[in-house]
């Protein structure tokens, strides 16, 4: 087995991530002197990857930009990455929309969605959820009425609470999967199974969850929707998102945007919608970035995507164990690491965050601000190409402020 720009042979790819941590990142990514650790916002770019995007590019400019030949390219390289996606998802290639951002995705359902008069949103309000998976909902209030779940200091929130605020007029549940901040990874299969029975659409920001948290099952999650970017645990290019829809679902949503791609005439002038997933797929362009995603994300599934969630669970316990013996260090986010991605947050006494994360960028070690509510964090969040030695010089480093 041959991983291409990895030049010896090995054994398995499991040996590879588990074992050859150093020799793996020595080929597979750009050499830096830099530690790394803040993957829940963006990722690195394998070289694999930036190779992929390079050939492409040239191959754009050798077919001619708007030519037949190049035409025959794209859609090839359209159906590659719908098809690595449906494997990293386990979804319908054809459920499959390809987005700016995870914004976008999001941005498709709350202002695709039609509601009754007197609907619900469930959303889980504003002290551990994102921006971007809260403001949209927020800007429905003047339409429908906005319920918050009560959630604990974690991020969770009891299932007897939801039940309790559902209702025959609930519209549409709103989730993020893995929290940005404490890295909570909340049960959504079992909020699945209750909106099912009361056939309720659900959505889920999934940004923080595929490609960290191993094997993901869009069917089993129950919901309709799901979105998430390239860029963050996928460690593919700027610039590219994913809505996966469910192709029963598709109805309950009027397109964000329609152009050629996404709509024909009929009767002269009468439109109507092509099929998923030309109905959502209206004016898509950064084409390089379909090429570099659909190579990360093959990657990743070579490599295992529960060997990397072993990988970056063992470094992310081996980081919130080395900070726990630090005076005035005090974390967030759940103990129980099978309840958490790697996120790992944390503050320290008399220190702003902001200047520990500038400090630390200045002996080369990237984390990141952050927040809980109205308080200011710190968040570290390694990925497979990151090392145990990395993460201990990561603590001196804090030790030393």
């Amino acid at each position: 087995m041959h991983l291409g720009f990895y030049p010896t042979m090995i054994s398995s790819f499991s040996d590879i991530i588990m074992n050859l941590d150093e020799e793996f990142i020595s080929h597979s990514f750009a050499k830096s002197d830099r530690i790394y650790l803040n993957n829940a916002s963006s990722s690195l770019i394998p070289l694999q990857t930036m190779k992929a995007m390079a050939d492409f590019t040239i191959r754009y400019n050798v077919l001619g930009p708007d030519s037949l030949d190049f035409a025959t390219l794209l859609a090839e390289k359209s159906v590659a990455l719908r098809q690595a996606i449906s494997k990293l998802v386990k979804c319908r290639p054809e459920e499959v929309v390809i987005t700016q951002s995870t914004t976008e995705g999001i941005n498709s359902v709350a202002a695709g969605m039609s509601f009754q008069k007197n609907s619900n949103i469930i959303i889980r309000g504003t002290t551990h959820e994102h921006h971007s998976n809260y403001y949209p909902w927020l800007r429905l209030a003047n339409r429908v009425e906005i319920r918050s779940l009560a959630t604990d200091q974690n991020g969770f929130f009891e299932m007897s609470e939801l039940e309790r605020i559902v209702d025959k007029n609930t519209g549409l549940v709103a989730l993020s999967h893995g929290l940005y901040n404490t890295g909570t990874i909340l049960p959504v299969e079992q909020v699945g199974r209750i909106l099912q029975e009361k056939n309720i659409p659900y959505f889920l920001d999934a940004a923080q969850t595929v490609g960290c948290i191993g094997d993901y099952d869009f069917a089993k999650t129950g919901a309709d929707f799901v979105v998430f970017n390239g860029y963050k645990w996928l460690c593919g290019p700027m610039g590219i998102g994913v809505f996966v829809c469910k192709k029963e679902s598709a109805s309950l949503l009027e397109p964000l945007q329609i152009a050629g791609e996404s709509a024909m005439l009929y009767d002269t002038d009468k439109i109507a919608y092509k099929d998923l997933p030309d109905r959502f797929q209206g004016g898509f362009r950064n084409f390089v970035a379909i090429a570099g995603l659909e190579n990360s994300i093959s990657l990743l599934l070579r490599l295992g995507l529960d060997n990397i969630r072993k990988k970056i669970t063992d470094l992310a316990d081996l980081l919130r164990e080395e900070l726990a013996k630090i005076p005035g260090v005090t974390l967030y986010g759940p103990e129980d690491k099978e309840k958490r991605t790697s996120i790992i947050s944390f503050s320290l006494d008399k220190k702003q965050p902001q200047q520990v994360v500038e400090y630390l960028e200045r002996q080369r070690i990237v984390l990141a601000v952050r927040e809980i509510s109205d308080k200011k964090i710190i968040r570290a969040s390694p990925h497979f190409f990151n090392t145990r030695a990395e993460i201990l010089a990561t603590v001196e480093a804090i030790k030393n402020l």
